[in-house]
């Protein structure tokens, strides 16, 4: 997966080859419940189990989904690509973004880690310029620089800028916008399947590298929730996927930050987790500003 964020996935799509917008919807905002369902099984067994057991188990149990992508897909000819070299950056990438990502779920508040993640879009509009070449006008400029605001009023420098989990949710969010970045890069020669099934295959398998000194036996019902994620996170990705070939970004990606809404229910319900009015101001900065960077980039015509 991408990383589960909130952000569209760059680059990992094909240009719509269909016009359905309703049912795009349904299904990034069914992609949106299935990756809450990743976060919230992570934050309950991360006390048992270390970042990089969860990670593997997310990723391993997340093949089987690949596989049904490319099944569908009906062309296994795809996995010829043109540089695999290029497909196991992207997975270090990933695999990164997602050990940063599960642990800020640990360290802060659910709905205060995902609502730094929406930064992704920002960072990727910045980096564009150094590592893809692109051109960025003072429209997308300006919100990237108001993005960051929004991102200073969700970690609420004034409490305590420098937390462990607000770095690390930066952190994730950044690393993320990389990983998107390099996905952009590969979908120039790869299809979307590939890139999705060999990061799978490969994060399994780096992930699989920390296990003999982390490794603790699941025991019990674990084994179902540790399943649940893995089907959940790969068949979010599969939806997400969809729903950007059955409709623009432009129509498609705001209904990615229905996430922060599951975010805050399942922090309220099963931690007791109340995000404070600075969470929901500077998330609605963030997506604000991610929504004129959608919106300069779709008149631009420039496909995420």
């Amino acid at each position: 997966m991408l990383l589960p964020t909130a952000s569209a996935p760059v680059g990992n799509i094909d240009p719509p080859s269909a016009d359905d917008p309703p049912r795009a919807i349904a299904f990034i905002v069914i992609s949106t419940v299935l990756f809450a369902m990743l976060w919230i099984v992570v934050k309950l067994l991360s006390p048992r189990y270390s970042v990089y057991e969860l990670t593997f188990f997310r990723n391993f149990f997340a093949i089987g989904p690949a596989v049904f992508m490319l099944a569908r897909h009906g062309d296994f000819g795809v996995l010829r690509v043109k540089r695999i070299s290029g497909h196991v950056w992207r997975a270090v990438l990933g695999i990164t973004a997602m050990m940063l990502g599960f642990a800020s779920y640990t360290l802060m508040p659910l709905a205060n880690a995902v609502a730094i993640s929406f930064m992704s879009p920002l960072v990727i509009t910045a980096l564009s310029v150094p590592l893809l070449g692109e051109k960025v006008g003072p429209w997308r400029w300006s919100a990237v620089v108001v993005g960051f605001v929004g991102v200073l009023v969700i970690v609420n420098p004034g409490e305590g800028f420098l937390t462990t989990g607000a770095l690390v949710a930066i952190g994730g969010a950044a690393v993320t916008a990389l990983a998107m970045i390099t996905i952009r890069q590969l979908n120039r020669t790869d299809k979307p399947v590939a890139i999705v099934f060999y990061f799978s295959v490969f994060a399994t398998l780096f992930s699989a590298l920390p296990l003999p000194f982390v490794w603790v036996t699941p025991q019990g019902w674990d084994w179902a929730l540790l399943i649940g994620a893995g089907l959940a996170g790969g068949f979010g990705q599969h939806f997400m996927t969809r729903a950007f070939a059955l409709a623009p970004a432009a129509v498609v990606s705001p209904f990615n930050y229905v996430s922060l809404i599951w975010s805050v229910l399942a922090g309220w319900l099963l931690w007791d987790d109340l995000p404070g009015s600075n969470v929901f101001l500077g998330a609605a900065i963030v997506i604000a500003s991610g929504l004129v960077i959608l919106w300069r980039e779709s008149r631009r015509g420039v496909k995420y």
